[in-house]
């Protein structure tokens, strides 16, 4: 990590709030959050926030995880894919998805997938979220296909899955956070 791995002696935070972290991630802090913590507005806001967005949301989770696998790849996020491929996996996904979208990625996955591997719907995620990612506009067609899989708030929430991971992937990739386990760079 490009900054000291926050630690309550270096900057003490509300107790309410590192227990409200401690109790989404399951008792542990994770990398993340010592970066976050550095910060008592950003810590806070992101912990609700990100809680509704991975699993607030009634959209499909599998196909919400795709997209931000699809991000995690194309930003160089390790620590995203690292954290979000099991979560897909999960959700219903499959190991052969996530070996299509690997492949996806290593071409242009703004562009259309024949991967037999992924679905119909997988593979319109997959474009959908590599155009947002790598060109932030979205081409009429691709919104058109997708409009005719997802109603107005699955549309919604799976764009907000998408963008809101696209943050994630910039904060994690500007300050080098690596994943749990991995020495630092």
């Amino acid at each position: 990590m490009r900054i000291p791995a926050w630690t309550p002696e270096q900057k003490a935070q509300p107790k309410d709030l590192t227990d409200a972290i401690l109790a989404r991630r399951g008792g542990e802090f994770i990398n993340l959050d010592r970066a976050l913590l550095w910060s008592e507005p950003v810590a806070r806001g992101w912990n609700v926030y990100l809680k509704n967005v991975r699993t607030g949301l009634p959209t499909s989770r599998k196909l919400c995880e795709l997209g931000i696998c699809t991000v995690a790849l194309l930003t160089g996020a390790e620590y995203e894919y690292h954290h979000h491929a099991p979560d897909f996996l999960t959700a219903g996904g499959t190991q052969a998805e996530l070996d299509a979208l690997n492949r996806a990625v290593k071409g242009d996955a703004r562009q259309p997938n024949t991967d037999a591997a992924l679905g119909e719907v997988e593979r319109l995620v997959v474009q959908y979220a590599a155009q947002m990612t790598r060109d932030v506009t979205v081409q009429d067609a691709v919104f058109a296909a997708l409009k005719t899989h997802f109603n107005t708030t699955e549309l919604v929430e799976l764009t907000t899955a998408i963008a809101t991971y696209n943050m994630v992937a910039r904060f994690l990739v500007a300050l080098q956070i690596t994943p749990e386990g991995e020495p630092h760079r």
